[in-house]
């Protein structure tokens, strides 16, 4: 009988975890017309710098006391056509992305606040194949906008510094939004602060081990064909002495732990 029950339950969970999660509930938002949209992301500059200093834990608290000014700012996003988007330079495109997908994740996370861990809003699926995310007159995964449109679309390994999973092993997530005139420069200093972050990427000179964050494995193909490719593409955020070792070659690729807690403020 209690092997009974248990199976029970356990499909009983499946079927929950099958079910349409709240986060998908909210409708798209209907698009029509070109609308004035600031390419200084001003609405989400504000948000940003009430719930972060820029350099780890996010108020997710603020966002969820009062979540008026995120939803504001994630309806005008949504309300962007196409045609307008395609408009736009690569540079005010990609910014555009980074943003709603970061802005997105701050949604989740804040609606769910206190929760321990990203992973856990999913329930049996995947957080990030919740459609979750409105543009374009559609509703799209947070998978959906990282692989199928920023990582397709600009083929660019920076991204993976930009974009912030609500984890504490992720990049930290900026005090200002991605800006086009400011783009190139954003990605520098977050890669920076990202590789000299010890919890996540150190080097061992003695051992001629490079630890890195699982990014690096996890996209691999983004960084370079192979390990000695990726350790020169790192090299250059590096303070010098460790940069010049790691050019030198003879570096072992070793991976760090992720960490899945939520980089919330406490």
């Amino acid at each position: 009988m209690r092997r009974a029950m248990n199976i029970l339950i356990v499909l009983g969970g499946v079927t929950i975890g099958g079910c349409k999660h709240e986060a998908e509930s909210v409708p798209p938002v209907s698009v029509k017309e070109p609308v004035e949209f600031d390419s200084a992301h001003p609405q989400l500059a504000e948000i940003l710098d009430q719930v972060t200093d820029g350099f780890g834990p996010v108020d997710y608290e603020i966002l969820h006391r009062d979540p008026k000014a995120l939803d504001e700012y994630l309806n005008h996003a949504a309300s962007v056509p196409r045609s307008q988007f395609d408009g736009w330079g690569k540079p005010e495109r990609m910014a555009f992305l980074l943003n709603v997908y970061n802005a997105a994740t701050l949604k989740l996370m804040a609606d769910h606040y206190p929760v321990a861990s990203i992973k856990m809003i999913g329930g049996v699926r995947s957080v990030w194949k919740l459609k979750v995310v409105r543009l374009f007159g559609e509703k799209w995964t947070l998978n959906d906008v990282e692989h199928g449109m920023i990582r397709k679309m600009f083929q660019s390994p920076s991204v993976h510094f930009a974009l912030v999973c609500g984890a504490k092993g992720c990049p930290v997530l900026r005090k200002e939004p991605y800006t086009a005139a400011r783009l190139e420069e954003q990605f520098t200093e977050q890669a920076r602060s990202f590789l000299r972050d010890e919890e996540k990427n150190f080097v061992d000179l003695g051992k001629q081990e490079l630890h890195l964050s699982p990014i690096f494995k996890w996209y691999g193909e983004d960084f370079g064909k192979d390990d000695a490719e990726i350790v020169q593409f790192v090299a250059d955020y590096f303070p010098t002495k460790t940069a010049e070792a790691l050019r030198a070659g003879g570096f072992k690729i070793r991976y760090t732990d992720y960490d899945w807690s939520a980089n919330t403020k406490k």
